[in-house]
């Protein structure tokens, strides 16, 4: 039974990863291929599923511990307020909410049914024994290298769209980019 509740575990820590990688991955999609720029918010719900993708990241390397757990569900209890913060900005009547939809609610709001449902998946992963549960299949490892390959995307991309300012309300520009391009590219007289 013990080594039944390990393999649920270490499966529970990999589905973590994969719905964080999911997660990242649509928004980054979105961003790239739609032209739909994150706001300052939403780079912060970016950052809250970043921490909770390392804590099952954690978990998978170096082992289930309740210190991990709790790390993922901090970081899913600040980023589901942080979605509540946006989502209470376009509550009003009449507003059409920030970008885009998907299935007819938008990111933020997603992005709070995401940290509910992940913070869920911690504290029932949290109640189960704590025991070696670190997974050392290749599967395991590249679902950690793709959420770093994310991680270091999102973080180049968020560099170049906001540079080391402040980012943009509503940005509709790489601000970031165009910074360095004048810097780099453009001949000084």
């Amino acid at each position: 039974m013990k080594s039944f509740l390990a393999s649920l575990a270490a499966i529970g820590n990999q589905f973590g990863v994969l719905v964080v990688i999911g997660v990242l991955s649509y928004a980054f999609f979105d961003q790239l291929f739609v032209r739909d720029l994150p706001c300052p918010l939403c780079l912060m719900q970016r950052m809250g599923f970043v921490l909770i993708g390392g804590a099952f990241a954690l978990n998978i390397r170096s082992g289930a511990q309740a210190s991990h757990y709790g790390l993922g569900i901090v970081c899913g209890l600040v980023g589901m307020m942080v979605s509540v913060r946006q989502i209470l900005l376009h509550i009003a009547p009449h507003d059409a909410g920030y970008g885009a939809t998907f299935f007819g609610l938008h990111f933020y709001t997603w992005a709070f049914v995401g940290y509910a449902a992940l913070v869920a998946l911690q504290a029932v992963l949290l109640m189960l024994p704590m025991q070696e549960v670190r997974s050392r299949s290749g599967f395991a490892s590249a679902c950690i290298l793709v959420l770093m390959a994310l991680v270091l995307a999102n973080l180049v991309a968020t560099l170049l769209e906001c540079g080391i300012g402040r980012c943009a309300d509503n940005p509709t520009t790489y601000e970031g980019w165009q910074w360095l391009r004048d810097r780099l590219f453009t001949p000084s007289s």
